[in-house]
């Protein structure tokens, strides 16, 4: 599956941790199909966990945050990851479309 709707911005804190932010803004008619996007990347995450889910200042290994917001006829979809570096980076690439 490759997303049609989310796309990824990476940062990396410099010390081996990221944050993938991805954002689609939708109509509502479309909102289903962002929201089944979000669901198989955090099964993917979860599936390819390297550790347990959770705030990383409280030992967790990585977590993910989901943010829905309307306006009018659009809705904003956020979804923002925070993990290794390197697992992030294979999260990524594993939804990018083939080349």
């Amino acid at each position: 599956m490759t997303l049609q709707y989310l796309i990824f911005d990476a940062s990396d804190d410099g010390e081996g941790t990221g944050t993938w932010d991805a954002m689609a803004s939708v109509r509502v008619a479309d909102v289903p199909a962002v929201q089944a996007e979000v669901q198989a990347v955090l099964t993917w995450a979860e599936r390819h966990s390297p550790g347990p889910r959770g705030p990383l200042d409280e030992g967790g290994a990585w977590d993910a945050d989901e943010q829905v917001q309307t306006d009018g006829d659009w809705t904003t979809v956020t979804l923002t990851i925070t993990g290794p570096w390197e697992w992030g980076e294979a999260l990524v690439a594993h939804w990018a479309p083939g080349d």
